[in-house]
């Protein structure tokens, strides 16, 4: 019985081009975006006494560009920085954290970032984060407010898919693996 040996030569050069092909598709190199109070993406701010984050950035979702305001105890100021038809934030999936070096992830995950920063007379901070990825970095100090802790919100509706990427990874594997097939004569 003849038994079919793959040329080392052959393996090689194959294990070489699947594992170029995984690495031109991996996402590990991403910039470091940094937040600022006032920038493109601050949304607006509540002088912070409670713990409803959820009421305190739909408050903020729902008031008109550049206007301030009084609702449930809180005093809210909007931004004039517009980012089109805002979603409800949802406290299903939120993340909670402390540092001031965030990952968002792939993207889309979540559309709202409250930070609060606590000294005497706290106040907090919000940003659109919708459609960012990767790592952000907000301020770990607001003039003699300290950074005491943040919240991720999601949109309140459902997921986008991912525009292709998973289709197009499948069918890059199947074309190696008939590049293989061809190549290696399995």
């Amino acid at each position: 019985m003849k038994r079919n040996t793959i040329p080392s030569g052959k393996f090689a050069l194959f294990c070489t081009a699947v594992t170029g092909a995984l690495l031109m598709f991996s996402h590990s190199a991403h910039a470091l975006t940094v937040f600022d109070i006032g920038d493109a993406r601050d949304f607006g701010s509540v002088k912070f006494c409670g713990s409803d984050r959820l009421t305190y950035v739909n408050h903020l979702a729902s008031m008109a560009l550049g206007t301030t305001g009084k609702y449930n105890g809180q005093s809210y100021s909007r931004l004039n920085n517009a980012f089109g038809s805002l979603p409800q934030a949802v406290s299903a999936g939120h993340v909670d954290g402390t540092g001031n070096r965030i990952n968002l992830g792939s993207g889309g995950l979540y559309t709202y970032l409250f930070a609060n920063y606590s000294g005497p007379n706290s106040r907090s901070e919000v940003w659109y984060v919708g459609h960012l990825s990767g790592n952000i970095r907000i301020p770990a100090m607001v003039g003699a407010y300290a950074l005491s802790g943040w919240t991720l919100f999601g949109p309140s509706v459902p997921g986008v898919p991912d525009g292709g990427t998973t289709a197009m990874l499948l069918g890059t594997a199947f074309g190696a693996l008939g590049i293989a097939r061809r190549v290696l004569k399995i």
